[in-house]
């Protein structure tokens, strides 16, 4: 696994990209001065941009039904969390663009060789908001995933609690 975008894993049967590239950016509005140059003021972050691109190949790697499945998820407007394969947690980020290019098409359309490029920019505000989110996502999905067990072991003891003693 290359990387997880909410539930959406890059990796070779989906959408291996072969190249990340980011862009980070701080803002120094400036204040024009008579005589001078002008004063720059440091005033917080600025954009933090993704872009990655690839080459799938559908007869080896994932096809166009990955990038609708991108392009579903950019849909919903929403920030999923962005984690890569070594564990890195990059923040939460949202889908601002995907381009493709189909090539070496055959007889009825479909591409043998599909180049894209997926752009996101992070939304989040910073990395202890963002911790204490993924500790809560965790804890919730930690949470759903044991209630099921969890409630059969409760309604196994209170049947076993209404059978007659000996």
């Amino acid at each position: 696994m290359l990387m997880t975008l909410g539930f959406f894993v890059f990796d070779l049967p989906t959408a291996p990209y072969q190249q990340l590239q980011r862009q980070t950016e701080w803002r120094h509005p400036s204040q024009s001065r008579v005589g001078q140059r002008p004063a720059y003021q440091y005033v917080g972050p600025g954009d933090d941009t993704i872009t990655l691109t690839g080459v799938l190949y559908p007869e080896i790697t994932g096809g166009r039904l990955s990038l609708d499945l991108l392009r579903t998820m950019a849909e919903q407007g929403k920030a999923w969390p962005l984690i890569e394969g070594s564990g890195r947690l990059y923040g939460f980020w949202s889908i601002t663009s995907i381009s493709e290019t189909s090539s070496e098409l055959m007889r009825d359309g479909t591409p043998q060789k599909i180049e894209f490029s997926i752009s996101l920019i992070r939304v989040d505000e910073s990395q202890i908001d963002l911790l204490g989110t993924v500790i809560n996502a965790g804890l919730g999905v930690a949470t759903g995933l044991l209630a099921g067990p969890l409630n059969k072991i409760r309604d196994l003891t209170h049947a076993v609690s209404k059978l007659p003693r000996f």
